[in-house]
């Protein structure tokens, strides 16, 4: 290589021969927590201005140290430090039992005997009241018209086989829950998941309503005499159920075994006994019952058929849950939901078609304050047998425990459309016992006012029932179909076929229970899933515009960062804002803490007197010299609104820039205390919380009895 004869210079633009500078290597640490945070305890010594550290106990650390700058929350830390708040954690904990570790989650997990129990209660109770319904449509043709019931009964359990074999596939396909809205979404688009949403909001509602309802029904067909108070027991029931299910889903299930399968042996035993007695001959009748249905004069057509076979389709509720709650099972969790969801179906079958065959033999006409299913009770056992009080005590077990199935399955779908930020954050919380509380607060409270809407009548809540539910099975099987023919996975013509059916199947029961229906009460139906369309549609829009304007985070968004280091970089001292009323150790502590804040620190005081401000002044300049206080005379005895002009008149001169308003407030040694102080900043803090640029920060002051 040729040169030019000049020397070149260094890479670090020294010239030849010059002495190399010493180098200085400048380490910066990353900011860290404070060392052992809540390991330590400090303590006042035994000489004035000097303390002491004393190590915690095990027992008494709120935080357990994992690692370098991680820990641990103790139990410690949530126990109330207050006589009010270990009271009511001592009554949640008789209640719902005591809070539950998030690593005890996979043991919460249901076997497929619990899971028959907590997921099928609501498909089994509805044998226990669907062949009423039905026979309370075709008695308004007559009371010959009733030999019908055994086709429909036929018919509808066919529909059962379709719609159980159809959800087999979808389990399989879709483990981790959610049903019809999971499958919507994901093979028909969002508007299709919002309807499948809210169908399943509206069914599971109407779920509790309607089980609850029939079960206290139960209960009047054995003592009329409690006829009057069904509202009552009907929320009370309501009640007890929110505070099982919000003990956790394994307890719940345990707590609601014994009822369920106390119905399945009861209920079991009477049709069996009743089939019994018919084939052996015994002539048996169970005439007219008290308060009977009067036949009517309809003519039986092809309308009337089909109003009594929508009536009966309720028996095909719950269906739904079994695939919501796949997650809860314990593994194989899909194998074990799909074996248990064969074992509902089989049960429900034979229930109904037991149910309807014996009302057919026993010429069983509805009645207004006497089940048909008590009726059947009476025929096979007599009035006064022991047996006869079994059935009716399982029967309405089973129907107000049928509500259970809701409070499992609204809050797991719940839980998903939240996560997919179409339903309020709140909803995907798990509380003390590890279930989703919220949803399941939300399914007690709503379907209480329903109860009390419609005077807890199953007649009055069966047209609106049906129709969320067929919806919801439409959308998912046709979203099923959907994803057969995208996958093309093996055996998926054979699996398009048996969801091509279904999807075909339940959207016409769908379109027949709307018609049929629709003026009976359906359209009420329609109108909610409306709403909750409209509801979930401005949720996703209000997530979307705040993910947008927030950002996901400081290492992903770039610009986001960017601008979270440009106003850190600029270093100006914010405007600090302190609202005094007088000179007091609670206002000379709020002052401290805001000058330690900035040294741009201000102190505010709005008067309707000026000599009780300039003697305020005069004291302030000779206790607090280097804050200034700023003197605002309210001639019309406002206190916040001249505060609030202050900081728009800083606003004006800094566009944008953040003020920060610190306010003293008082705490009392007793609660009822509270309430004589704080006036000024509680108003204060109301006012200035939807204020953009503003900073609230209290500085409590804790006063001693």
């Amino acid at each position: 290589m040729e040169s030019d004869g000049e020397q070149p210079a260094d890479s670090d633009g020294r010239e030849p021969g010059e002495a190399q500078p010493e180098r200085r290597v400048v380490r910066l640490q990353r900011r860290r927590g404070p060392a052992d945070a809540g390991l330590f305890e400090t303590m006042r010594a035994s000489r004035p201005g000097e303390r002491t550290l004393r190590r915690e106990r095990p027992g008494e650390q709120k935080l357990r140290r994992v690692g370098e700058d991680e820990y641990e929350a103790t139990p410690r830390a949530t126990r109330p430090e207050t006589a009010l708040g270990r009271f009511w954690a001592k009554t949640r904990g008789v209640l719902i039992g005591a809070p539950l570790a998030s690593a005890q989650l996979s043991h919460e997990r249901l076997t497929k005997v619990k899971g028959l129990a907590i997921f099928s209660s609501d498909n089994l109770s509805s044998s226990a009241y669907a062949t009423e319904e039905i026979l309370l449509i075709l008695i308004l043709a007559g009371t010959g018209a009733l030999t019908n019931a055994i086709p429909i009964a036929l018919a509808i359990s066919l529909l059962a086989v379709i719609v159980v074999t159809s959800y087999r596939q979808t389990i399989r396909v879709y483990p981790n829950g959610g049903g019809a809205y999971v499958v919507a979404k994901e093979n028909l688009g969002t508007g299709a998941s919002f309807v499948a949403g809210s169908s399943l909001f509206v069914d599971y509602v109407l779920t509790v309503a309607v089980s609850t309802a029939a079960g206290v029904a139960a209960i009047t067909s054995a003592a009329p005499e409690l006829h009057d108070a069904k509202i009552y027991f009907a929320i009370a029931f309501v009640g007890l159920l929110t505070l099982g299910n919000l003990r956790g889903i394994r307890e719940s299930g345990t707590i609601f075994a014994f009822p369920t399968y106390f119905f399945i042996f009861t209920f079991g035993a009477m049709l069996v006994v009743g089939v019994a007695r018919v084939l052996m001959g015994d002539g048996l009748k169970a005439g007219e019952p008290p308060n009977a249905m009067e036949a009517g004069t309809e003519s039986l057509g092809l309308f009337l058929l089909l109003r009594a076979f929508s009536s009966g389709c309720a028996a095909l509720t719950g269906v739904e849950a079994m695939a919501n709650g796949v997650p809860y099972f314990k593994p194989p969790e899909a194998k074990n939901a799909a074996t248990t969801l064969v074992w509902m179906a089989a049960i429900l079958s034979a229930f109904f078609l037991g149910t309807a065959f014996l009302a057919h033999q026993f010429e069983i006409v509805p009645s207004e304050t006497r089940t048909v299913v008590a009726q059947i009770a009476q025929t096979v056992f007599g009035g006064g047998s022991p047996f006869f009080y079994m059935v009716q005590i399982g029967t309405a077990m089973i129907l107000i425990l049928a509500a259970n199935t809701s409070f499992a399955g609204l809050p797991a779908a719940a839980s998903v459309m939240a996560r997919d930020g179409v339903m309020p954050k709140q909803f995907s919380f798990r509380g003390d016992r590890l279930a989703f509380s919220n949803g399941i607060l939300v399914v007690g409270i709503a379907s209480s006012l329903l109860l009390v809407a419609f005077d807890a009548e199953t007649h009055k809540l069966i047209p609106l029932y049906a129709f969320g539910v067929f919806t919801a099975f439409t959308l998912s099987q046709g979203g099923m179909v959907m994803h057969w023919r995208r996958t093309r996975e093996q055996g998926w013509r054979a699996a398009l076929i048996v969801n091509l059916v279904g999807a075909i199947a339940t959207g016409v029961v769908a379109a027949i229970i709307l018609v049929t229906k629709f003026s009976d009460g359906a359209w009420l139906s329609v109108t909610a899933m409306a709403l909750i369309v409209v509801f979930m549609w401005r949720i996703r829009v209000h997530y979307r515009t705040a993910e947008r304007q927030l950002g996901e985070g400081l290492a992903t968004e770039e610009h986001v960062a960017a601008e979270y280091y440009r106003s850190a970089a600029k270093r100006v001292q914010p405007t600090v804002l302190v609202p005094i009323e007088q000179i007091d150790r609670a206002a000379l502590r709020t002052v401290a803490y805001a000058r330690s804040m900035s040294e741009n620190a201000v102190a505010i005081h709005v008067s309707d007197s000026r000599e009780e401000a300039e003697g305020l002044r005069r004291r302030w300049e000779e206790s607090v010299p280097d804050v200034p206080l700023v003197i605002v005379e309210s001639p019309y005895r406002s206190l916040v609104e001249p505060i609030i002009a202050f900081l728009d008149s800083i606003e004006r001169t800094q566009p944008n820039a953040m003020i920060t308003v610190v306010l003293p407030e008082f705490r009392t040694h007793r609660p009822w205390q509270q309430f004589l102080h704080n006036q000024l900043a509680q108003r204060l803090k109301r006012a200035l919380l939807d204020r953009p640029n503003t900073v609230i920060v209290d500085v409590p002051y804790h006063l001693v009895q």
